[in-house]
């Protein structure tokens, strides 16, 4: 069958699967089928069978749900009150005063976090009643903790880093420091928007507070202590040599359960719920990367993976010109597929056209973590969005509205990306290669 024609009927399947309400991972296993079924004669039950298992039997998987458990136990403390507390005394003398705290939390409990869900969640709940209390924009606050949330998926421990890795057979332990520098440098391009829209709208901001005395500041830095020492613990432990993202994960995990417990936010009922949630979103994360495992064999036998590699290198596109296209490409699919969907569905296709064109596996990863994103904060399926809206009340397009300056500060850090990449792979060259 002509590779064109097999590529319509199987995008028409996959499309049709999705909107037909069929769970991501069935659909994905589905169009497997279908492509096996139509490209090759050999027996998809086995092929099925087998590449699930290998994909599944996998260690470094076993990080994922520890640090999705370890994102719920700190969701149900009181780490998001203490990191509030412990941040306003440091940014009421910055541009935008105490509107920092939403992007100073958000990268805080993203480094212990790994979910944007959960980070925006966090931060929120206590963040923005009390910046509605105080007087400051609700346009500004909703905006900066919309666009911030997003930092669960690009600073590690990430999530979506441990699905790409798994997925594209990557080192984790590499994704996570190609993280670390593309994280920093976008918290600083939100603060720094934040500095100039309060110097530009010094009508919109509230009286300044009283300059806090260095005993407040004393006392906010023991409330920021505990999630300081659980970031150092996690993160050091595995670029100190001492373990593996797996057993920092299970570090992590008690780390988090020590924060809970000292904290008061750790029940019986807390407890499970936790473990509930973490089991949940768990499994329905692998049962993702298991249909997008048999895909990728599936594509494999179609040969569309190959021919479309060949066709970018018949083209001569240029590396900036393909990242153009493929942001685009991203961008349209993440308004209507939630982010981990997104990696697992096109890695396949789009990874050996990456690679054709020369293009770094982990650079490629951080740019597509950056690009998930902004997947985050665009209507209709935007989660950060939905997120929001249960703990204002307001609409989605409405809240994406607020976060598009952020969204568009997204697209530039992108760009700063593909025009440096040293920016996510310099670490990784420095630090694993010695």
């Amino acid at each position: 069958m002509d590779i064109g024609i097999l590529s319509l009927i199987l995008i028409a399947v996959l499309f049709g699967f999705l909107f037909s309400g069929l769970w991501v991972g069935f659909a994905l296993m589905a169009v497997g089928f279908v492509a096996m079924e139509l490209a090759s004669s050999a027996p998809a039950g086995l092929v099925f069978a087998r590449r699930v298992w290998g994909a599944m039997n996998s260690w470094d998987l076993t990080a994922l749900p520890m640090f999705i458990w370890m994102g719920e136990l700190l969701f149900r403390s009181r780490i998001s009150s203490d990191m509030f507390s412990g941040l306003a005394p440091f940014t009421r003398r910055l541009p935008g005063r105490l509107l920092h705290v939403n992007v100073f939390g958000c990268a805080l409990f993203a480094a212990v976090s790994g979910s944007s869900a959960a980070t925006t969640a966090t931060v929120g709940k206590m963040s923005l009643p009390e910046l509605q209390r105080r007087g400051y924009d609700p346009r500004m606050a909703i905006g900066t903790l919309a666009g911030s949330g997003t930092f669960g998926f690009l600073i590690p421990p990430s999530i979506i880093m441990i699905v790409y890795g798994a997925a594209t057979e990557q080192s984790i332990a590499r994704l996570f420091l190609a993280g670390i520098l593309p994280g920093v440098t976008l918290a600083v391009m939100f603060s720094s928007y934040v500095m100039l829209w309060a110097w530009m709208n010094k009508d919109r901001m509230p009286e300044p507070e009283p300059k806090p005395t260095w005993g407040e500041r004393f006392e906010a830095l023991t409330l920021l202590l505990p999630t300081v020492v659980l970031i150092v613990t996690v993160i050091g432990s595995i670029y100190g040599g001492f373990a593996s993202p797996t057993e920092a994960a299970v570090v992590g995990v008690f780390g988090a359960l020590a924060i809970s417990f000292f904290s008061g936010g750790l029940s019986r009922e807390s407890f499970v719920t936790s473990l509930k949630g973490s089991a949940i979103t768990s499994c329905m994360i692998a049962l993702i990367l298991a249909g997008a495992s048999f895909l990728t064999v599936a594509m494999g036998y179609t040969g569309i993976p190959r021919t479309l590699a060949a066709w970018i290198g018949e083209q001569g596109f240029s590396q900036f010109a393909l990242l153009a296209v493929l942001l685009v490409f991203f961008i349209i699919l993440g308004c209507f597929i939630d982010g981990i969907s997104m990696v697992v569905l096109t890695t396949s296709v789009i990874l050996p056209m990456v690679l054709a064109a020369g293009i770094d596996p982990i650079w490629f990863g951080v740019f597509l973590v950056l690009v998930v994103e902004m997947s985050q904060i665009t209507p209709p399926v935007g989660f950060n969005l939905f997120v929001i809206q249960s703990i204002t009340g307001r609409g989605i397009f409405e809240i994406a509205l607020y976060a598009l300056p952020f969204f568009l500060i997204l697209v530039l850090a992108t760009a700063l990306l593909a025009a440096f990449p040293e920016i996510a792979l310099w670490l990784p060259s420095t630090m694993m290669n010695n």
